[in-house]
């Protein structure tokens, strides 16, 4: 079974998951977006971007040309598959959450000892595999793999 995982400073923890929303609020505007992926299998497994909402626009914060306004909230889809997300943590920022089936938590809620500033890894995984992120084992396209870094 594949999943989820997220990893921080060694510390990497799987979630039974198939699909899942990565939510956050702008750190200027306050305006929420939503991020929906779904895991691909395969090898290697990836992330693919199912949709994207924005609550608004503003500053740093278009919308991209394909989107559509529906019911004040500006929705878009794009064709991307990735082995990885990577997100900043800090404090200078509203804090990312995980929404799964029984609902929306902080990213700490699942790594607990995760510092005050640092990066959180998702990838897909299997629990076997759990503890080898993709950062652990591919040095090339770091660039590539990132992604929600509007905040």
């Amino acid at each position: 079974m594949s999943g989820l995982c997220l990893s921080a400073l060694g510390t990497t923890v799987f979630l039974p998951v198939g699909v899942f929303t990565l939510s956050w609020q702008h750190s200027i505007e306050k305006t929420p977006w939503e991020e929906r992926w779904r895991i691909e299998e395969g090898v290697p497994a990836r992330l693919v971007f199912v949709e994207g909402r924005i609550r608004g626009s503003g500053a740093g914060m278009e919308p991209p040309p394909q989107a559509r306004l529906e019911d004040g909230v500006w929705v878009y889809h794009a064709d991307l598959r990735l082995p990885a997300l990577h997100l900043a943590h800090s404090p200078f920022a509203p804090e990312y959450r995980l929404c799964l089936e029984e609902g929306c938590h902080a990213l700490d809620a699942w790594l607990p000892a995760l510092p005050e500033i640092g990066e959180v890894e998702l990838f897909p995984c299997s629990p076997s595999s759990a503890d080898s992120p993709p950062s652990a084992t591919d040095s090339a396209g770091s660039m590539a793999r990132s992604v929600s870094a509007k905040r």
